[in-house]
């Protein structure tokens, strides 16, 4: 998504920039000066405006990396962040969420409290908890690096017994009003980050369990691009799983149409071509809106180009004629590295099947000065196309709001 230095990027129901620069004389000995108004027995009032302070140290990159060399401060942040009222509970998980949307701070975020992922999980799935959202939010940006990505695993893992701790952020994901205090919008990106690793896609498409039906709805989700783009980064990683395909694209769960119906727009196709959509792409009302967020647009495409990696796969998308949703897309879509995205899957589509042997294209070694030459070519067409450098889908992607996907 869109790349806010520092913070949490807002949008609806999101969390916006939060905090400015304080600029002192020694300011690591102010920030010292901090500490004993951060603790737990702290006067209120004073407790309140030491953490009002904090978060304004937070809007700035020299403001946060001078609370990074601060462990205790750290610790009494991280109290603050989960302690009951009358604590300043909010105002200390906005400065975390600022803090963990640097990834050179989650080292020391971490080494002041290694259990930080586990403490901010119990908030974020706590339904009585009235600032949920923003634990979410910091566990949304720190599970986009590996080290703390690995630790929030641990913590889900770590459940009570007989109860699975994906289940439960699935069921909060999912589940409106699941907690009446806040929204928990940046649990979607969160779960996107998650869905890097093998563990938790295995669990996102275990046929029995249908947790990947439950998410699609949530592509059309019409009041958060935060949990839409969250949700539709899921399912963008689960189709890394080729060996799923067939089951995605098949009655059980149907995955096409929930990514092609965000992608179309008003259009009026022949009845011929009518016939060849899904039933829910079919005579789409005349104030039908595409998707408005670029980002999740090109997510969507990137979807069905996984999709495509079989000759089954290939074969089904063909069959419910997402070609026509594509090339109308095409003529309407505004962005260029979006429009070169939409180009290519649609050479996929319409071009000739590869050679035998070759059909798996995401199992096909390519020769590495063939590599570097597509590579090659592919940076100079996102350049020509918006002055930007390419980002290839060559493995699942973390995302969160905030900082740009990795």
């Amino acid at each position: 998504m869109r790349e806010d230095e520092g913070v949490v990027g807002g949008s609806a129901g999101g969390l916006a920039s939060v905090g400015s620069p304080i600029v002192e004389a020694g300011p690591k000995a102010e920030a010292a000066k901090l500490l004993p108004f951060l603790a737990l027995g702290a006067r209120a009032d004073l407790q309140a405006a030491a953490a009002q302070h904090v978060l304004a140290l937070t809007g700035s990159g020299p403001g946060r990396t001078l609370l990074a060399g601060q462990a205790a401060l750290l610790r009494a942040l991280v109290e603050l962040a989960v302690a009951p009222p009358p604590a300043p509970a909010r105002d200390a998980a906005r400065a975390l969420v600022n803090l963990a949307a640097d990834p050179g701070l989650h080292e020391p975020l971490l080494a002041a409290e290694p259990g930080l992922p586990a403490r901010l999980l119990g908030c974020a799935l706590d339904p009585q908890w009235p600032w949920a959202e923003e634990a979410a939010a910091v566990l949304a940006n720190l599970s986009r690096e590996p080290v703390p990505c690995t630790a929030l695993m641990a913590a889900l893992a770590a459940a009570e017994p007989g109860e699975s701790g994906l289940e439960r952020l699935v069921l909060a994901l999912c589940t409106p009003g699941y907690n009446a205090r806040a929204p928990l919008h940046y649990l979607g990106p969160m779960l996107s980050n998650l869905s890097q690793r093998p563990a938790t896609r295995a669990f996102l498409l275990n046929h029995d369990r249908c947790v990947v039906q439950r998410l699609l709805p949530l592509t059309q989700y019409p009041d958060s691009s935060v949990r839409r783009g969250g949700v539709v980064g899921t399912l963008r990683n689960c189709c890394f799983e080729h060996r799923h395909h067939e089951w995605l694209l098949g009655p059980e769960v149907d995955i096409l149409p929930y990514l092609l119906l965000p992608l179309a727009g008003p259009e009026d196709f022949s009845e011929e071509e009518m016939e060849r959509l899904p039933v829910d792409l079919q005579y789409l009302p005349q104030d039908k809106q595409r998707d408005p967020d670029a980002d999740i647009r090109k997510m969507l495409i990137e979807a069905i180009m996984l999709l495509t990696a079989t000759a089954p796969g290939r074969k089904q998308v063909r069959d419910q004629g997402a070609y026509l949703i594509l090339r109308e897309l095409h003529n309407w879509e505004p962005e260029p590295d979006v429009r070169v995205a939409c180009e290519k899957l649609i050479q996929v589509l319409i071009g000739d099947e590869p050679e035998h042997g070759m059909e798996n294209l995401l199992e096909v070694q390519v020769p590495e000065d063939i590599e570097r030459q597509l590579q090659q070519q592919d940076r100079q067409e996102q350049s020509s196309a918006s002055g930007a450098a390419a980002a290839g889908a060559v493995a699942p992607e973390t995302r969160a709001e905030g900082a740009a996907p990795t």
